[in-house]
């Protein structure tokens, strides 16, 4: 039923884009190629599969892995800063391109490092990164170019690639870490493979020539922004939905081992939270296109903060834990459409890869904070309920920021 639902509103989508002088070929190849850039960027998700052969290999702590996974996210939104510059003068094409090479080169850089930590997080933490961030942004702004008319589904699905994008990196890898591959040589794999894959989607991007040749629109200044009282409603909830996962994200194997759940449980817990992210992404597009921003944010917050506090509760049944993690994984794919969705809507489409990657500043802070929070106290007390909880506590403040203090002076674009 929603796959029809999806498939017609493309095909609307892409009747509108004919009329308007877009070939649909060119609207189908962005689609795919905008899916393939977003499922190798997202392949981070996948990086507790990594934590306990770090530590086992090459003697790492729970934190420095974190510190890793950290440094990843940070570097991802502060790449995408630069984006939308790079974007407006390249193109998409091109600016896909260059991080297709950063991505690949990180992961390169990371295979010759030995184990060394300092080497992992320059080569996967800032070059691979940044490339995540260059991929991603491009992505966005240019599907929503495509589809205007239908912002929260086309932000969906461009986001939906990238929830998608550990679950297959977790079925590929673990076999190879069974079998005793070093670590090292998955990343060499990761950086060709998935390098050349995150390439060959940057080759099929591209924009409408309606955007290329209309009117360009004075991009928001930086200190008007920060001025503004909806950047930081904004701002503090996308810190606040995205610092649980990221937390549970950067840790999630071996929380799951923690709790006695089976080494194979643990892996597949993995995939489920990635089937959730990548479907909520859809799912909560279609929301905000129905009942709006405001609503859609409250109910996703409120039910991260809940289903975390029943993480807490320490789940030790394989089912149970899965499906907790597939609830949590839908929960926490509301923020990378609602945001995205919710900044276009309230600073015009042209304003989103200007004012997006700002707000998603607040990601990147998470990303450092929230995995760090669940590394270092694992590390310091041997359990994971004291970050569990202030994941939850967090969500409730993000609530009420949102819901009570912020958005009745939120007013779409004109």
């Amino acid at each position: 039923m929603e796959s029809n639902i999806i498939g017609d509103k493309l095909k609307i989508g892409g009747k509108a884009a004919a009329e308007a002088g877009r070939p649909v070929g060119r609207v189908i190849a962005s689609v795919l190629g905008s899916l393939l850039i977003m499922c190798c960027s997202g392949s981070v998700y996948a990086w507790s599969i990594f934590v306990a052969p770090l530590r086992a290999g090459y003697g790492m702590s729970t934190g420095d892995t974190q510190l890793i996974f950290g440094v990843i996210i940070a570097c991802f939104s502060v790449a995408m800063l630069f984006v939308a510059r790079v974007e407006r003068r390249l193109g998409p094409r091109p600016t896909a391109a260059i991080g297709a090479v950063l991505f690949g080169a990180g992961y390169l850089l990371a295979s010759l490092s030995g184990g060394n930590v300092w080497l992992i997080l320059a080569g996967i933490g800032v070059l691979s990164g940044a490339g995540m961030g260059f991929g991603y942004v491009t992505v966005l702004s240019t599907l929503v170019k495509w589809f205007p008319g239908h912002k929260g589904l086309s932000t969906g699905i461009a986001v939906a690639g990238f929830g998608s994008g550990a679950i297959l990196l977790s079925w590929v890898v673990q076999p190879f870490l069974d079998d005793g591959l070093a670590v090292t040589e998955i990343f060499r794999n990761i950086g060709i493979g998935y390098g050349l894959l995150f390439l060959v989607g940057a080759l099929f991007i591209s924009a409408p020539d309606a955007a290329a040749n209309g009117p360009k629109e004075k991009p928001v200044r930086y200190g008007a922004l920060l001025r503004d009282r909806r950047f930081w409603v904004l701002f503090y909830t996308f810190f606040a939905g995205s610092f649980a996962g990221l937390m549970l994200i950067g840790n999630l194997k071996p929380m799951g081992l923690s709790y006695g759940i089976s080494e194979g449980a643990a892996v597949l817990s993995i995939t489920l939270l990635s089937v959730g992210n990548a479907a909520g992404r859809v799912l909560w597009g279609q929301i905000y296109d129905k009942i709006g921003g405001r609503r859609s944010v409250g109910i996703a917050l409120a039910l991260l903060a809940v289903l975390m506090l029943v993480l807490a509760a320490g789940i030790s049944q394989d089912i149970a834990f899965l499906l907790l993690c597939l609830f949590i994984g839908l929960a926490y794919g509301a923020n990378f459409v609602l945001y995205a969705t919710e900044v276009s809507h309230t600073y015009g489409v042209a304003q989103l890869g200007v004012v997006y990657p700002v707000v998603s500043l607040a990601y990147g802070i998470s990303g450092i904070l929230g995995p760090l929070a669940g590394g270092y106290v694992y590390d310091a007390t041997g359990q994971y309920f004291i970050p569990i909880v202030l994941s939850s506590v967090i969500c409730l403040t993000g609530l009420y920021t949102f819901v009570l203090a912020g958005l009745r002076a939120f007013r779409p674009a004109a």
